[in-house]
């Protein structure tokens, strides 16, 4: 089934490319050249993901996403923006937003991204525990200041990434490379630990949700 997708931008060229680009990749698509339309749409409209461009004209993609997640609205959102840097795009996963694209990018870079978000919605599990970020291919703690990088290897950054996707996930990892993981993630977020699996490998576990 074909799946559908909500494009707010008030770029006309931008906005007209992406849809055609889109369609071509077997998406459904449907478009608004701004927020208050979006939201017009979204109010008759289910899709299954949205992309939408952070700075534009009325209401900016940052309140809109922060106004949908405070309605109920988990559609998933890819949020577009020409602002670089790590915390621009913390910015816009604090509001709600499960992906972020700076411009400009490749049209297969967006389908990637869409597939990824579109898949992870369907199983809620795949969330990562609170506290936890992941932002251009590393991990970060959030505080209640600015985010802080995780510092890990490559091999425990792998083995983080395949205990997230989706969390519950069991995988093999060496011994050593398990327990440095455990101690780095014990030291910042207390709530989570992981587990062995006698035979199996590893888990990563909500030790209060485990406790309740």
């Amino acid at each position: 089934m074909k799946k559908t997708i909500l494009i707010i931008d008030d770029d006309d060229m931008l906005r007209k490319t992406l849809a055609h680009g889109l369609r071509n990749e077997n998406f459904n698509v449907i478009t608004a050249n701004s927020s208050e339309t979006g939201k017009e749409i979204l109010n008759r409209v289910i899709v299954d993901a949205i992309v939408l461009d952070r700075m534009m004209t009325g209401l900016d993609g940052l309140s809109f996403l922060k106004n949908l997640r405070n309605i109920g609205n988990q559609t998933p959102v890819i949020m577009l923006t020409a602002m670089t840097g790590p915390e621009n795009a913390i910015a816009g996963l604090s509001s709600g937003a499960d992906d972020y694209l700076a411009k400009p990018f490749q049209l297969q870079e967006l389908v990637l991204r869409l597939n990824n978000i579109i898949k992870k919605h369907s199983n809620s599990g795949k969330k990562l525990p609170a506290g936890l970020l992941f932002i251009d291919d590393e991990f970060f703690i959030q505080t209640d200041n600015t985010p802080k990088l995780l510092a890990l290897s490559g091999e425990e950054k792998k083995l983080l990434q395949n205990l997230t996707e989706p969390i519950g996930n069991i995988s093999s990892a060496s011994p050593m490379v398990a327990k440095r993981l455990r101690n780095k993630l014990n030291v910042v977020l207390s709530n989570l630990d992981i587990i062995t699996i006698r035979g199996q490998g590893y888990k990563l576990v909500n030790t209060k949700q485990e406790n309740q």
